[in-house]
């Protein structure tokens, strides 16, 4: 892989439009958290509230809104670029360590493989031990691992330190969500994980790219250099924005029989499985197109590697917005009005796709726009989804957490080991996402037949 001058130069004029991305989402973030912040300041001036009870903001002294979404966001980040940022390295892994291709790419099937594993017991172990503390143990953790990816001399070693990014790098993601619903209930809560969701798209953004310019600029180890760099950042944002939300009266023993009766509870309510595999559907509906991107850009497109940010970009920009009308539909209407809408963007988005590739030959930007329509309906759709699924377990949001990301990393595991049946055509990946979208569908009218019965039992 390598870059040519003639190439080098519309690199860098997008790794500015991906800094000033970055930048105003670093503003967005401490945006709402001043207009949180004023309308809690307005409801405790208003009239209205002289002779009712002061409202308070949720968080503890010395913590903002702003902060905390900002933080969640950024522990959110560290999946994406630990899985994204490499893979253009791996043939330069291989070369340098004189191992083969097929062998450095086992260092990625061990990230994943404890990520997921890892996936079931974080959320269980900040129910009993609170959620400021592991999640600032993992960073330390992560931040050593990367270390230790940069250093590695062989393949064996590089695959260690890979298997322990891997067993930490979701703790922050599946712990901020049980943080949320610490904090905040119904529109409030809806509002914030749109406001994270929003933040989170710099990660798909970045990562992608910011791999392919670390390793023609330098080489594959500056990639864990620069995750080490990250983590140092995200640490020290946890250490001030992020607070404990979860009192010590309220936490659970982490004890093996109790955690065996518990994970059994979750994964066997019908409303909690259909829940996250509705969630995990749509999501898979457009991670198909990241799994196939090699494919789908390079071959079908005719893009070059350093164009991919033809793709990412748009769908970034449709995450952020759909985000926001999630965001602004909180309070206004319920959580399942706006799963609703997100449902109905992306039919529309879906069987548009399908009827495209039917009349017209792949070819930009044509072949993007439903693409990108879909992933609006998505993140319309995302937060209200996820919220559904731990309102069902309450008192261990931490552990339904945990089970929730699970189930959607298993998910999107096996679309990745059968990517390969489906991304021959454009038309081919279409039917895909029209089907995985109806199927999608079918488990949340089961969710909606379902979870009365189970919240009158």
């Amino acid at each position: 892989m390598g870059f040519d001058t003639e190439t080098a130069n519309p690199d860098i004029s997008s790794l500015k439009l991906i800094w000033y991305y970055f930048g105003l989402s670093w503003l967005y973030s401490f945006s709402l958290g001043t207009i949180h912040n004023l309308e809690l300041f307005m409801s405790e001036i208003s009239p209205d509230s002289v002779s009712t009870e002061k409202k308070e903001s949720p968080l503890p002294k010395g913590f903002s809104i702003a902060g905390l979404t900002f933080v969640l966001a950024a522990l959110s980040w560290v999946g994406p670029f630990s899985i994204d940022t490499y893979l253009p390295s791996i043939p330069s892994i291989a070369e340098n360590l004189n191992a083969s291709t097929a062998n450095v790419q086992q260092t990625m099937t061990a990230f994943l493989f404890f990520f997921a594993v890892m996936s079931l017991w974080h959320g269980a172990i900040s129910d009993a031990f609170g959620r400021r503390k592991p999640v600032l143990i993992s960073m330390v953790f992560f931040l050593a691992a990367s270390l230790g990816c940069a250093f590695s001399n062989n393949v064996a070693l590089l695959m260690v330190f890979r298997a322990i990014q891997g067993a930490t790098a979701g703790a922050g993601m599946i712990i901020g969500r049980a943080v949320v619903r610490d904090l905040f209930e119904g529109a409030a809560a809806q509002r914030i994980m749109s406001h994270v969701a929003t933040i989170f798209t710099i990660a798909p953004v970045m990562a992608p790219v910011i791999g392919g310019w670390f390793q023609v600029w330098f080489d594959w180890r500056s990639i864990f250099f620069f995750m080490t760099i990250m983590a140092a950042f995200i640490l020290a944002s946890c250490w001030r924005l992020l607070p404990e939300t979860l009192p010590r009266e309220t936490r659970h023993r982490l004890n093996i029989a109790f955690l065996g009766k518990s994970y059994w509870k979750v994964m066997t309510a019908m409303p909690f499985l259909t829940s996250c595999l509705a969630l995990s559907l749509i999501s898979i509906g457009f991670f198909i197109y990241i799994l196939s991107a090699p494919m789908f850009l390079a071959k079908h497109l005719g893009l070059k590697e350093t164009q991919y940010i033809v793709l990412f970009l748009p769908m970034s920009v449709a995450m952020v917005i759909g985000a926001w009308i999630s965001g602004r539909c909180a309070g206004k209407m319920s959580g399942m009005k706006t799963i609703g809408i997100g449902y109905v963007i992306m039919s529309v988005a879906a069987v548009g796709n399908v009827v495209l590739n039917i009349f017209l030959p792949p070819t930009l930007p044509w072949t993007l726009v439903p693409i990108i329509l879909y992933v609006l309906g998505m993140s319309t759709a995302t937060p209200s989804l996820t919220l559904i699924s731990l309102d069902l377990f309450p008192s261990q949001r931490g552990l339904a957490s945990s089970c929730q990301g699970f189930l959607s990393l298993g998910a999107s595991s096996v679309m990745s080991a059968f990517i390969a049946f489906f991304w021959g055509s454009t038309f081919s990946l279409a039917w895909t996402m029209l089907t995985i979208l109806a199927v999608s569908a079918i488990t949340m009218l089961l969710y909606m037949t379902t979870v009365k019965k189970f919240r009158r039992d």
